[in-house]
């Protein structure tokens, strides 16, 4: 056992760790929720992972994000979440893809490689339904994030399945998107049961695929990836 999993081993055994040296994770969005998640799935020892995200680092990112600092504003979020995983893993297999994924573009993703388990964190709704959608009818092993923004108590935050969640307008519109399309499996998701701060919210038009941006601090993002990192790992 490499001496930086030493203390994980004594935690999961030998052939725990050798199970998640074997997986292969997806991680689809790489902002605030899910570099922390792949982090944490990469410092458990989990051996292969594919991260997605088109998005580069912005001002507006360092209240919350893992990679984004005064120093890498401007850089590919996946590069540098890349870089970060290797400083952890030298031998982890990674394969970044620094694109907006497209609607169009998932079955292509879902099936170039044989994946353990798939992480959504993604924030627009319509590849998101869409990923979620391909992932059930592929029957692979899946875990969505709802919305992190306009809240702050984290005890409030909770595993549920999508279709028994509340106080959510994102968990509302994927299953108002998903009925359409004829998704109606259970899907867990890791979301907030705590009321949005309706002062927190604004409406926008400059962003890609969005109509509105809510307030965040800096744990509440976290504690979401913390969340799918620990279901991921506890499901391997």
């Amino acid at each position: 056992m490499e001496q930086w999993k030493e203390r994980t081993s004594l935690l999961y055994g030998e052939a725990k760790m050798k199970r998640l040296e074997e997986a292969h994770v997806l991680i689809v969005g790489t902002g605030g929720v899910g570099a922390y998640a792949a982090e944490m799935i990469c410092r458990a020892g989990v051996g292969k992972m594919t991260l997605v995200d088109g998005d580069t680092v912005q001002p507006s990112n360092i209240n919350r994000q893992l990679p984004a600092l005064q120093s890498t504003i401007g850089r590919q979020k996946v590069e540098l979440l890349g870089e970060r995983l290797c400083q952890i893993n030298p031998k982890i297999e990674l394969t970044l893809l620094p694109i907006f994924i497209k609607d169009e573009a998932i079955p292509e993703l879902l099936d170039r490689a044989k994946y353990d388990f798939v992480v959504d964190a993604i924030d627009t709704l319509s590849p998101k339904c869409f990923l979620i959608a391909e992932s059930l009818n592929r029957n692979l092993n899946i875990i969505s994030s709802m919305g992190a923004g306009a809240k702050t108590d984290i005890t409030q935050v909770a595993f549920e399945n999508l279709w028994k969640t509340i106080n959510c307008k994102l968990s509302k519109a994927v299953r108002k998107r998903l009925l359409k399309m004829g998704i109606k499996q259970k899907l867990p998701v890791v979301y907030s049961k705590e009321l949005a701060d309706p002062n927190a919210i604004i409406l926008i038009d400059d962003e890609q695929n969005k109509k509105s941006t809510c307030g965040t601090v800096s744990y509440m993002p976290a504690v979401f990836g913390c969340y799918l990192a620990e279901y991921v790992l506890t499901r391997l």
